[in-house]
């Protein structure tokens, strides 16, 4: 179950409208159409963890950009719907050049990805030859072309153990999350001064509060989000993680400090424990704030209207040069590569 944070808030604070599923009735006509047109496409629909809930409950595969990559390189479907944003629909493309890969929404972006520009990394890089540049895979594909290898947030530990012990690691375009991987692995890296908006959101000040109104929740972080909420974490890790570590831990109440569409699948797969939504400010001081937790504008453009729209239409469609297909790839597959070892 999930517990709205707005309900530990002062007597008078307006209250979040909560996102809530499309009816019953609006979802099924739709789900029934998109379901005829993945039969008739031959298509598969993949859906990340921040998704509005009724993507999530027709999607073919829901979780993490890892767990997104390893489906995309395995389908043998002719058209891929990417239920997520734009960058891990190129993802997508780049592991199946000849596929048709879509995207519900053409303006589902990331402000991570916006805060690194190809020319300013290849500037950097220039600076060092001997740069070895470990690349959150939440980026565009000319960034990954300029990289050595990917990683996603649930195994970038492993990636940078495994990188050349005689390079200097370069690690963008997430500073938090490349900061807590240089504490999980005491390796220094250069890091790219990039932050995901929806996760640098949250503050220690409220996560205290948090735990001060519910202390038996276990704090369960992301590692995007910044060191002084990191530090109060009982788990961080990727949102794939986070649903493993709810799953096997004995507690039955969590704090989940990450974006908000991840709740509807820990309902689905906890159906007997209770979580809640991390505020993304101090809600005891700043009482005129109605926020009530961190949703990623971007994720949010998709809807199920939408993916069956662009089943429809076969568009918007993720088309990109041959030679960023090319030198993209390599670095995706080196990560695939790694995280398949034991």
């Amino acid at each position: 179950m999930m517990i709205d944070v707005t309900e530990i808030q002062p007597t008078g604070v307006d209250r979040f409208p909560v996102r809530r599923p499309l009816p019953r009735a609006e979802v099924e006509p739709l789900a029934r159409e998109i379901f005829a047109l993945k039969k008739q496409l031959n298509a598969v629909i993949l859906a990340h963890n921040y998704q509005v809930p009724e993507i999530q409950d027709i999607a073919d595969y829901v979780g993490d950009s890892l767990g997104l990559s390893q489906q995309a390189a395995a389908t043998p479907a002719d058209v891929i719907v990417f239920c997520g944003v734009h960058f891990m629909a190129e993802t997508a493309k780049i592991l199946n050049p000849d596929k048709i890969v879509v995207l519900p929404d053409k303006d589902a972006g990331c402000s991570l990805e916006e805060s690194c520009p190809a020319d300013q990394l290849a500037a950097l890089q220039k600076t060092n030859p001997n740069f070895y540049t470990v690349t959150y895979i939440n980026c565009s594909a000319a960034v990954k072309a300029l990289s050595d290898v990917i990683c996603t947030s649930g195994n970038a530990v492993k990636i940078v153990e495994a990188s050349p012990w005689d390079k200097d690691l370069l690690f963008v375009p997430d500073e938090n999350l490349g900061a807590w991987v240089m504490e999980q692995t005491g390796r220094p890296m250069t890091l790219w001064q990039g932050s995901c908006y929806a996760h640098v959101e949250f503050r220690r000040d409220s996560l205290l509060r948090m735990r001060e109104q519910f202390p038996d929740a276990k704090v369960v972080v992301h590692p995007e989000s910044l060191r002084e909420v990191r530090d109060l974490a009982d788990a961080v890790c990727s949102t794939e993680k986070m649903i493993t570590y709810c799953k096997t831990s004995p507690a039955k109440q969590f704090v989940i400090v990450t974006e908000s569409g991840i709740i509807h699948r820990m309902q689905k797969e906890c159906p007997d424990k209770e979580f809640l939504c991390a505020p993304t400010f101090d809600v005891m001081r700043l009482p005129t704030d109605n926020c009530r937790c961190s949703e990623c504008k971007f994720m949010k453009l998709n809807t199920l209207e939408k993916v069956r729209d662009c089943m429809k239409q076969l568009a918007p469609r993720i088309e990109l040069p041959e030679p960023i297909l090319q030198r993209a790839r390599r670095p995706i597959e080196r990560m695939l590569e790694i995280s398949a070892r034991s």
